[in-house]
């Protein structure tokens, strides 16, 4: 019956359901039209003319796209075997470098990166580089022994962490996501944002499926089963 107002600009209640499931602070996240906004608000926030931006080839397409448009200077690292090489990354690294795009698992490939390339990579980058974790399909990967706990890094150097409702969620359609960050990197990407980004009913769903484990637990069995099907078809 409120779908006649403007939707909630601050996401107050899903911030706050977030906050207690993920042990962060509201001001520590960010809520995005999917978490490809939040990859969008990054270069809008950050970016000024001259800045690398590092990407693996191939990845995520809108990485590139995004980057493009927000006139960064791209540079390319080669995946290995279908998985992103870290040490291409390190190799690619200068004073110039703002951004590393790390999708983690990567889409397409559905390869991840472990812990101890995550410790190398962040012992390369420079002190104002923004090291981004796009972990869109995190809950599919999270009990993977060597899978890394990104979170403990959040006060180590400049991270945004990104996770969506799309996948293990299956709310594609209502484009919905969130970024996690410290403080300062939050307020940023607020300053860079629309008003009213994220409409009611995908706030009111997300809060819904938080509520819902069974429902995204069946999600993975069911998607962990096509996969075993489609390998020994």
């Amino acid at each position: 019956k409120s779908i006649n107002r403007y939707p909630d600009g601050g996401c107050f209640y899903l911030k706050k359901r977030l906050s207690k499931r993920l042990k962060v602070k509201p001001e520590n996240l960010a809520i995005g039209n999917g978490s490809d906004e939040v990859i969008i608000l990054t270069l809008r926030a950050f970016l000024k003319d001259g800045d690398e931006v590092i990407i693996a080839k191939p990845t995520f397409l809108i990485y590139e796209i995004a980057s493009k448009i927000h006139g960064a200077k791209i540079k390319f690292a080669p995946v290995k075997n279908f998985k992103y090489d870290v040490s291409k990354i390190a190799r690619l690294i200068t004073k110039k470098t703002k951004l590393i795009f790390i999708a983690n698992p990567d889409n397409p490939s559905g390869r991840y990166i472990t812990k101890g390339e995550v410790d190398f990579i962040i012992s390369k980058a420079p002190k104002n580089t923004i090291i981004f974790f796009d972990e869109a399909y995190y809950e599919f990967a999270k009990n993977v022994k060597d899978y890394p706990n990104t979170m403990k890094y959040l006060n180590k150097k400049r991270i945004i962490i990104t996770r969506s409702f799309s996948k293990a969620y299956g709310l594609a359609g209502l484009r919905i996501g969130y970024g996690i960050a410290s403080k300062d990197i939050i307020d940023c990407l607020n300053k860079a944002r629309e008003p009213f980004n994220v409409n009611s009913i995908a706030q009111v769903a997300a809060l819904a499926a938080l509520d819902d484990k069974g429902y995204m637990k069946s999600i993975i069995k069911r998607v962990n089963k096509g996969k075993t099907f489609l390998y020994k078809e």
